[in-house]
């Protein structure tokens, strides 16, 4: 590796949790500006779990760090996903399965905090400001480091764009893009069989991916985590609509945490959670898709209307940035790296109101962001509702301020 010892400093850059449209975008910005004001800047590879992998002393520390050159993020400043690579590691509650081999000495608990791990290599590595680029379970941990003292600036990225204290993050417009154009070209199948379009979008707690594109016009109905739903009540709603479609078909979309009411809980692929103790979701379209069928006959004169189920999930997130998340991934780059130079940390870089700005990091585990339901949602309609638009964010209903 090379030496740590620099004019100005090192960065550390690394990214969490699922990839997005823009996350090389933002790595390329910072790293083009902090190399040409005099800083070293690692690239820390596979999230937080690069920090309790490494291990400096020992050959294969490469595998796990590397040093990022004007080369390496110009040819990946265009592309999609992350070359740093990801993962969903949480340091301070590792699995023993997960621990390093060259740890299993020191900590073989059935869960194991490694942040004093995480701490030693990043002195190690002479990092001197960590940026962490994720989205809120990611971040939360970057909230408790700077909390241990590390100097901590964050970037939000998500598709579920549910980060507080931004209005956007990293691979919202992407994924809004993405399923506004493919529910529109879903609609000649649906169109062409006379059917219900019932399309499964991302969306965990907040349902921002499912009410803006239902806003724009790419379906009749839509279905989100903060409003449980009745399944007679959609079927009903998506039989008027289809009534009045000349081509008899209606399009509703699903957020993959929404639940039918008198549900317990969210409908997952299965019951194995991550480090942040989250079941992977899935399946909550395919559920609807049936129920829409069974009751179809209720409201269609006795006929059954069959279902076209399609689950969006990674197309929406794979291939390359939009303009909007080329745009915002580079200035969020250039503003973590204002803060920097004014020798300012702890602190997640945002838009606030059309505005590029930073808060203060703790934000991050402050609250949940979600769709303020009785602004913005009809839960009668099943729709989005708004009344007037000046003074609102780009995105609408995006702002928790």
């Amino acid at each position: 590796m090379a030496n740590v010892n620099t004019r100005r400093g090192t960065i550390g850059i690394l990214t969490g949790g699922g990839d997005v449209p823009g996350l090389n975008p933002a790595i390329r910005a910072l790293t083009v500006r902090a190399l040409s004001e005099g800083y070293r800047v690692l690239g820390i590879r596979r999230g937080w779990a690069g920090l309790i992998e490494c291990n400096p002393s020992a050959d294969g520390a490469d595998d796990w760090v590397m040093d990022l050159t004007e080369e390496v993020v110009n040819k990946a400043g265009r592309t999609g996903g992350t070359f740093l690579h990801s993962s969903r590691t949480r340091p301070s509650s590792v699995p023993l399965a997960n621990v390093p081999d060259h740890l299993r000495e020191r900590f073989n608990g059935e869960t194991n905090d490694l942040t004093e791990v995480v701490l030693a290599n990043i002195g190690h590595l002479g990092i001197d400001v960590l940026i962490p680029i994720g989205g809120d379970d990611t971040l939360s941990y970057g909230v408790q480091l700077h909390k241990s003292g590390v100097p901590v600036i964050a970037i939000p990225k998500t598709m579920d764009n549910d980060v507080p204290g931004t209005d956007y993050c990293i691979g919202f417009s992407t994924c809004v893009t993405r399923t506004i154009a493919m529910t529109h070209a879903l609609r000649t199948s649906a169109g062409s069989h006379e059917r219900f379009l019932v399309i499964e979008v991302f969306g965990r707690y907040a349902g921002f991916t499912a009410l803006l594109p239902t806003m724009a016009g790419a379906a009749n109905r839509c279905v989100i985590p903060e409003h449980p739903f009745d399944i007679e009540l959609l079927c009903e709603l998506l039989s008027e609509d289809r009534r009045r479609n000349p081509s008899l078909y209606s399009v509703v979309l699903v957020s993959e945490g929404a639940t039918l009411r008198g549900s317990v809980e969210m409908t997952y692929q299965d019951h194995e959670t991550d480090m942040f103790g989250h079941k992977k979701l899935g399946g909550i379209g395919d559920l609807v898709s049936r129920a829409l069928r069974d009751v179809s006959p209720k409201y269609n004169g006795g006929r059954r209307v069959n279902s076209i189920n399609q689950r969006l999930g990674y197309l929406v997130r794979a291939g390359e940035p939009d303009a909007l998340d080329s745009i915002v991934p580079m200035a969020f780059g250039n503003l973590a790296m204002d803060l920097i130079l004014e020798g300012v940390s702890g602190r997640l870089v945002c838009v606030r109101n059309g505005r590029y700005d930073h808060v203060p990091i703790d934000v991050v585990t402050s609250r949940k962001k979600v769709v303020d339901v009785g602004k913005f949602y009809n839960p009668g309609r099943l729709r989005p509702q708004y009344t007037r638009f000046a003074g609102l964010p780009t995105f609408i209903m995006t702002s928790d301020y």
